[in-house]
This record gives structure tokens, sequence and C-alpha cells, in this order.
């Protein structure tokens, strides 16, 4: 029976929500799961450089994974698949733009497209992409994935009540204060059987302004660019609504606890690539050295510029 009356509980957003139309999920390990399971996959190709997330998920579900390796422009390199093999590809830093992926689409046919760090970048229509929500927002959890084969089963939908704390802490306080909680909520996510979008979760989604934030990441990652394009590594193209500015230097590992001591927190993405036995050369210089530097919607172009002057700055000093 329902409840009438009582206290009342956090505002309804009636907002459009982003990718409304796809599947909602918890996770985007489980996006993952999702589409092993509906497509029967047995088979993948995988970057050396990407996080160990989605390890769980493929001992799990005992899937074969073949490492391929990618370029200083983030593409594959020298690939080949096996007629039941899939082809896992990262859109890293939202670098690799819809043509290509058709063109790697046209040419493989089973693809995945992990756009986790490019939410902006609508989905190529009729292929399988999966998007995680709280890289770009701040929910504690949940994933769109977009896909033409449906799991037949009913979800259990997930609760994210308990998973507020971190949020709402660095709210009103410092992110520092709340950082375990931070980690141990992303570690939850490696037991978590996939599950619909928490209600929480979707209304909080559903009362973002996603064409300002949009708007602002896209002016504060080219304001990063016109900066430090001379000074970065990589030549990188400026993507709408991006992840982070990905700033390439061989002092990265030094700058980057550098910048720490004055509170620019940037972090090492995927220090799991480093101890991997068999990651090739440039995964590894990618993984210790890349600066992933803030540009979302929190910042302004006087947090750019301040960001901006520090790391170059920093790149003076000697080692």
């Amino acid at each position: 029976m329902k409840e009438l009356g009582g206290y009342i509980e956090l505002e309804r957003n009636c907002g459009e929500m982003l990718y409304g139309d796809g599947i909602k999920l918890n996770c985007g390990r489980n996006a993952l799961a999702y589409l092993i399971l509906a497509k029967g996959i047995k088979k993948l190709a995988m970057p050396y450089f990407m996080c160990d997330s989605c390890d769980s998920v493929l001992r799990e579900q005992n899937i074969s994974v073949r490492r391929y390796s990618v370029g200083w422009d983030f593409k594959p390199v020298s690939i080949s698949l096996d007629k039941d093999e899939w082809l896992y590809l990262v859109n890293f830093y939202g670098q690799l733009s819809n043509t290509f992926i058709r063109e790697l689409v046209s040419r493989y046919g089973r693809v995945i497209i992990d756009n986790v760090q490019a939410y902006f970048q609508p989905p190529v229509p009729g292929v399988d992409t999966i998007y995680s929500c709280r890289k770009f927002f701040g929910v504690p959890d949940g994933a769109i994935l977009f896909t033409q084969q449906k799991l037949a089963e009913n979800l259990e939908q997930d609760e994210s009540f308990e998973r507020m704390r971190f949020l709402l802490g660095r709210f009103e306080r410092t992110a520092s204060e709340f950082y375990p909680e931070y980690v141990a909520n992303n570690e939850i996510f490696s037991r978590e059987p996939i599950k619909r979008m928490s209600r929480l979760t979707e209304n909080l989604l559903r009362g973002i302004s996603y064409e300002a934030v949009k708007q602002r990441r896209t002016e504060n990652y080219s304001f990063l660019h016109e900066v430090l394009k001379s000074e970065n590594g990589l030549e990188v193209q400026i993507p709408e609504g991006p992840f982070m500015y990905p700033f390439y230097t061989e002092n990265g590992a030094r700058i980057r606890k550098e910048l720490q001591k004055k509170k620019i927190f940037v972090p090492m993405l995927w220090p799991n690539v480093l101890e991997a036995a068999d990651a090739d050369a440039v995964a590894c210089r990618l993984a210790e050295n890349m600066l992933p530097l803030p540009c979302d919607q929190r910042y302004t172009e006087e947090d750019m510029k301040y960001m901006g002057d520090v790391l170059l700055m920093l790149m003076e000093k000697p080692s």
C-alpha cells in the first residue's frame, strides 16, 4: 500500500535525461556483463591500456581475452579478429570520432564501444555502446547501454541511498575527507550483479542541465589546450563535453606529485597497467606519465589558467 503523508523526501526532477532511451543499468562493468550474456560472447580483444575494473566480470563469464596495443593517438594497432571474437574499443578521452568508429565496425563487424570517457559523444546507431554516468556527474552509480539484443530476464532495481554520503560530504566539505568512502564505493561494483539503475540515480540525472555541462567542459578543455598544446606530448582533438584534458610529458610521474602538494589532484588512472607482465611499452608510458587534467563543469576559465600556469612552472623545474 502506498504511503500518504509523512515527511517530504528528495525532490523529484522532471527534466529530460540524456540517453533516457538506452538500457539504464547500475554500472559500466555490468553493462559489459549484460552484453556478454545477451550476445553469447566468448572471446574479446581488449587494449593493454585500460583499467582492470572489468576483470571480475571476465573471470565470472569465463571470457577468453586477447590484448592489443594502442598508439599515441589512442587508436588500435595491428588488429585482426578471430571469427568468433569481439573488438572492445575504448574511446580514450573522446579522441575516436564516430567516423573512425564506423570504419572499424565496417571492417570488423563485432565491435563494442566503451564511451565511458566520452559521455557526450552520441552512439553510432546499431553499435553496442557503453556509458558511465558517475565519470561525468555527481551520482553514486549508473550506466547506459545501447544494444539491440535484450536480456529476457527481469532485472532487480538497484538502490543508492546508502552510497550517497561521499557525494553529500564532498558537496559541503573537502574531497580528501571523504575520499576513502569514494574508493569504497568504487570497489562495491566488483561484487554487484547486473541491476537496473536506481530510482535515486535516475532522478538525479533528470535534474542535470546537460547543455550547460557540455559547454563548460568544452570551454575549459579548449582553454587548457590553447595554453598547453605546445608542451603536450600528444596531438589531441577537442571533443564536445570532454572527460579530462590528456596531457603527456615524460616527467608526468614527478609532476603529478608536485601538483598534489598544491592541491591539484590529477589521478594515475590505471596503475594496474604497470603491474601487468605482458603490457606493452606505450601502455606503460601512458599509464605512468599521463596527466588527466580536470576540466569539468565545476571549474571556470580562471581555474584552468591557474592550473595551466602551475603545470608549466613545474615543467621548467629541474628533475
